[in-house]
């Protein structure tokens, strides 16, 4: 590895179905050094379940992101960038031309696969845990998919990339007003229905490959967990008993839309749909608890970026997007 990486800032962009983030990081003995961190909700993924495409107005969201991103790059000597484009980027028919303006903007996105994404956000979240000899579960909720892997150390035994995600659910199940919640809780019903069957195909998979612990990351699980806490079921943790007590509440908050403890505003509309998709998760698999992960693909990114391109050997540099210099 060429040693202007122990020497200069290194960034990483995850472009989500969701959010766009950005890290500007360093190397330090031992231990990577976060100097920026920035994430904006821009949804790209709205609406491509429906028309195959993104929208204008997700389209125009996205690229002023990326001006804002490039002017904060702007500010610090970032040798070396890393722009990762997930499910959107994959399923869009119009995705190749979202890369064109970026590119316009000075910013090279690479697309990766479902199995890129999943290994590397499977790195993410180990960097924010000890150690152990458990073998694990990690399940990554975005906009337009959700990663599951199981994993023992750095090894990882099973990968998937499903097509389920909290944008993707909201706008099949939730998109049009429900004015009762008699047809929430329908819609609610076929969400976590729809999103149990998904998972359940490969259950069989993650069953064989066994794990001890549970863990989901992003923005869904961290909104879940924030909810729950603040309703009495606990910190840091989100279980089947409190989203199945929880799902009263959701829907009555859902109708009126009044403020809800621990929610944030900006992501009411994602409540049900990232309900439906967890619980969905949780009953596939038969998790009882799932605890929540701080880090994810962009912190995976910067390991494998920084420091452990070798070690981990997640997948072939071959089949690796190629970081790029920063002008």
């Amino acid at each position: 590895m060429p040693s202007s990486t122990h020497n200069s800032l290194q960034a990483c962009i995850d472009l989500g179905s969701n959010s766009f983030h950005l890290l500007i990081a360093q190397w330090t003995p031992e231990r990577i050094e976060i100097i920026e961190r920035c994430s904006e909700r821009v949804q790209l993924g709205e609406g491509v379940r429906a028309s195959g495409a993104i929208s204008p107005a997700a389209f125009e969201r996205g690229l002023d992101c990326l001006k804002r991103f490039d002017e904060l790059l702007g500010r610090y000597p970032v040798a070396r960038y890393w722009a990762l484009g997930t499910n959107t980027f994959r399923v869009a028919s119009n995705a190749q031309a979202f890369i064109r303006a970026a590119d316009q903007l000075g910013i090279h996105i690479s697309p990766i696969t479902g199995t890129q994404e999943a290994v590397l956000i499977y790195a993410g979240v180990l960097s924010g845990l000890p150690k152990s000899a458990a073998r694990r579960l990690v399940i990554d909720i975005g906009g337009g998919s959700t990663e599951v892997i199981v994993g023992h150390g750095s090894a990882q035994l099973f990968t998937e990339s499903l097509a389920v995600g909290s944008v993707a659910w909201r706008d099949s199940y939730f998109g049009q007003a429900h004015l009762s919640e008699q047809s929430l809780e329908l819609a609610m019903e076929s969400a976590l229905a729809d999103a149990r069957a998904a998972f359940a195909r490969v259950a069989p998979a993650v069953k064989a490959a066994g794990w001890d612990e549970a863990f989901a990351a992003s923005g869904t699980i961290k909104m879940l967990a924030s909810v729950c806490e603040a309703h009495g079921f606990g910190a840091g943790q989100v279980s089947q008993e409190a989203l199945l007590a929880l799902r009263g509440t959701f829907i009555k908050q859902a109708v009126s839309g009044a403020a809800l403890a621990g929610l944030k505003e900006r992501r009411q509309d994602l409540l049900l749909a990232g309900w439906s998709v967890l619980l969905g998760i949780m009953q596939a698999y038969s998790i009882d608890k799932i605890t929540f992960s701080a880090t994810a693909l962009r912190e995976g990114m910067l390991e494998f970026m920084m420091r452990n391109q070798q070690a981990l050997r997640i997948m072939d540099n071959e089949d690796m997007p190629r970081f790029k210099q920063r002008d």
